[in-house]
């Protein structure tokens, strides 16, 4: 009896103690709305703590940790449909290298169901879920969800939390003034989803409607449009009123295309489709035609009859006359201007909300500028360049670009499916085929149809050349494993590749793995950096003890963003990956590994009664919460033989010094007990 109640107490006072530290930033709770006798919507409601954000039940592969949810059935009812979910913000993740969705303060989801058997009264569910911040992530969490029938049409508020399992982990309070790097990185994205998906979506709509400015369907209608303005009208003022109509017109034709793709595939319906293997694709096809059509290959045009009705309405004078002169130009540059409208639409609507519009309002206001300026202006005629070979080489330059973007939804694509078939080097060389091509054509040693003769190259077509050529011979080193910063957003990572450790090195041979020849059993070289690593902990302990080396404890996530960040940017660093490579044994322990635990070794929770350990990343999601009470990744800890730290153990330091002198204090601490 006293062993029960001394083995109660102790199990009391680690609970007390974990609660201090471990944090439960989502609570869950539940309601139901009743449709018919049959029918009911099962309401799943996260409300989530400030600073934390929950992930969206569509993640791509390779990405974090989707939330998931499960239902036990039994027969008794059938689930209709998928379950909803909110609308959420999208990010482009710079270390997924992928575009994300996820929740922050509150998400509901949503499933219908149809019932069998009209006796049930509570449906059970479970919710698998990951919530990250600014500077650590959460092994996945699995929560018990309860559905009551009988409350249909209220509100119910049927918390779900740790409390069922006798665990009550109290989130820290949080600072509503704090910003945090994720913070900031979400801020930035929202004036990212607002200022990148809006005001970066302008300008570069800006810029592009520039570029079709440039083109041979487009750039000379400028003179002969305001000439018509100017000869037509009675006076210059009435000139300059016109032509400012014809540009508003312009303006206002591509806006209601850029509204009418909004309102046909919604505010998020693209966005979803943007990591889809068929959407990237079936995109790279559409933009390889758009290529071959801008280097000369075939012209897209609109049919005949659309040209030719709304020329006639362009005849009819006034204002109704102007607004189908505006049209007619639409319709007639649609061969130069269609691709580049194209690949904006699609790009702008994969962002969601109203990007498309702005994307179209920037994409014409460059466009519908100049004739209104050149009205206003007319003497500003005579400095134009003249038409001439010059805007094809204009044309043909956005072909090669086109066709180079395309192979970036190709490897998406390839990304997603993980077939390996465009992995880095192949990507990169595609590139430099495609650039070093382009500088032969700027060179003038390559001719393609509808090109003039080229008896000489003048000094802004020979400063492009040069300038291509640079980013050609650039890119050359990225076949050989360099990080290539400057287009790191379009290749796929670097451990997407056919050597992903360096061409001629590999995990037991080659140059870089010549430290560790023969691995140690349970041991592996962690790519890209070559640290010998361990992810068992028994395996990994035993081995420093046989070298003599501390133990650092790296409680990280494949999913853990923050854990990337730092083995990216901090564990590059000279000093610090000389220091784990030579001075500590690395075990890595993978907090959502999803792999199942061998049979003898599935034990029963001690932190939640009656659940199982299934999963390895439970298994080491546990141990760290146990003894170190805490649950965030990522988490280091160095060690000594006998499990006891040398120092206090520290989590996400982006600071690569401070990490540094973190590790030099703990070895040294090391040597200190050694001595």
């Amino acid at each position: 009896m006293k062993l029960k109640i001394t083995t109660f107490l102790l199990l009391l006072c680690t609970i007390i103690t974990v609660q201090s530290q471990v944090l439960e930033p989502v609570k869950w709770s539940t309601s139901v709305e009743k449709i018919s006798d049959t029918e009911y919507t099962l309401i799943a409601i996260a409300t989530i703590d400030k600073g934390w954000h929950l992930y969206s039940q569509y993640v791509p592969e390779d990405g974090p940790i989707a939330t998931a949810f499960t239902f036990e059935t039994d027969n008794n009812f059938e689930l209709i449909g998928k379950i909803s979910e909110e609308k959420g913000k999208t990010i482009d993740d710079p270390v997924f290298g992928m575009r994300i969705k996820f929740f922050e303060n509150k998400a509901e989801f949503k499933q219908r169901i149809k019932l069998l058997n009209e006796q049930l009264s509570i449906v059970k569910g479970e919710v698998e879920f990951m919530v990250c911040d600014d500077e650590q992530c959460l092994p996945p969490t699995y929560i018990d969800l309860d559905f009551d029938l009988n409350k249909g049409n209220q509100n119910a508020d049927n918390s779900q939390t740790s409390e069922e399992s006798g665990i009550n982990f109290q989130a820290p309070e949080t600072n509503e003034d704090v910003k945090t790097p994720i913070a900031k990185e979400i801020k930035k994205e929202e004036k990212g989803d607002e200022n990148r998906g809006l005001f970066s979506i302008f300008i570069i709509a800006f810029l592009s409607g520039f570029a079709a400015l440039l083109t041979p369907c487009v750039f000379p209608m400028i003179p002969m449009t305001v000439s018509f303005f100017t000869k037509q009208s009675k006076n210059r003022a009435a000139g300059i009123r016109n032509a400012i109509i014809y540009g508003i017109s312009i303006i206002v034709i591509y806006v209601l295309l850029g509204t009418a793709v909004t309102a046909v595939f919604g505010a998020d319906a693209l966005n979803a489709l943007a990591t889809n293997v068929w959407f990237n694709i079936i995109f790279f096809l559409l933009l390889v035609v758009f290529a071959f059509s801008f280097l000369g290959a075939f012209e897209l045009v609109l049919p005949h009859k659309w040209v030719n009705k709304v020329d006639r309405q362009a005849d009819r004078g006034g204002l109704i006359g102007i607004f189908f002169m505006a049209l007619a130009l639409a319709i007639v540059s649609f061969s130069c201007t269609g691709p580049i409208v194209g690949t904006l639409l699609v790009e702008a609507a994969s962002r969601g909300g109203i990007a498309p519009i702005v994307g179209m309002f920037g994409f014409s206001l460059a466009i519908a500028l100049p004739f209104a300026l050149f009205a206003a202006f007319p003497g500003w005629l005579n400095s134009l360049p003249k038409s001439g070979g010059w805007l094809n080489t204009v044309k043909v330059f956005l072909g090669f670009l086109e066709l180079a973007l395309a192979f970036k939804f190709l490897s998406q694509a390839d990304l997603v499916l993980q077939l390996h078939i465009l992995e880095r080097e192949v990507f990169i060389a595609i590139w430099i085929a495609i650039f070093g091509t382009l500088s032969f054509y700027l060179f003038g040693k390559i001719k393609l149809p509808h090109d003039s003769p080229l008896t000489n190259i003048s000094v802004g077509r020979l400063s492009l050349g040069l300038l291509v050529l640079s980013f050609t011979i650039y890119m050359v080193p990225g076949l050989w494993g360099a990080p290539l910063n400057l287009i790191s957003a379009f290749p796929p990572p670097l451990d997407y590749a056919e050597s992903p450790y360096g061409v001629g090195n590999s995990k037991v041979g080659g140059v870089m793995s010549s430290e560790h020849e023969e691995l140690p059993e349970g041991a592996h070289l962690l790519a890209p950096h070559q640290i010998l690593a361990f992810n068992n902990y028994d395996k990994g302990l035993a081995y420093a003890k046989k070298v003599g080396k501390p133990v650092m404890l790296d409680f990280t996530g494949w999913a853990c963003v923050n854990c990337r960040k730092m083995e990216q940017n901090v564990w590059v660093e000279d000093q610090v990956l000389n220091s784990l490579k030579n001075d500590v044994v690395l075990i890595s322990l993978y907090v959502d590994d999803k792999r199942k635990l061998e049979e003898n070794e599935i034990t029963e929770s001690k932190l939640r009664p009656g659940k199982k350990l299934k999963y390895i990343g439970q298994k080491w999601s546990e141990f760290q919460t146990i003894r170190y009470k805490t649950n965030t990744q990522p988490f280091y800890v160095l060690m000594g033989h006998d499990e006891e730290n040398l120092i206090e153990p520290v989590g996400y330091t982006p600071d690569a010094d401070e990490y540094y002198e973190w590790l030099k204090t703990g070895i040294e601490n090391y040597k200190k007990i050694g001595d």
